[in-house]
């Protein structure tokens, strides 16, 4: 399943519910891309030849690391 956000037009403007409901899922998904962009610049994606369950695995375990450098 996808969530995306509510997008305003030029005629709709946003609700405060609609507003707060972006800012909720952008704080649930900058981690996640802050996470994948370090991977990126690891390069790691691009050497990855494994099947998909280990790569969930690796990834998972990588990202943790990588949340705990960042944090220190």
């Amino acid at each position: 399943m996808i969530v995306t956000g509510y997008a305003a037009t030029r005629t709709h403007k946003l609700t405060p519910g609609q507003k707060e409901a972006n800012r909720v899922l952008s704080v649930g998904r900058a981690p996640v891309e802050h996470g994948f962009a370090h991977l990126k610049n690891w390069r790691i994606l691009t050497k990855l030849r494994t099947d998909p369950a280990r790569a969930t695995q690796l990834l998972r375990a990588l990202l943790v690391l990588t949340n705990l450098e960042v944090n220190r």
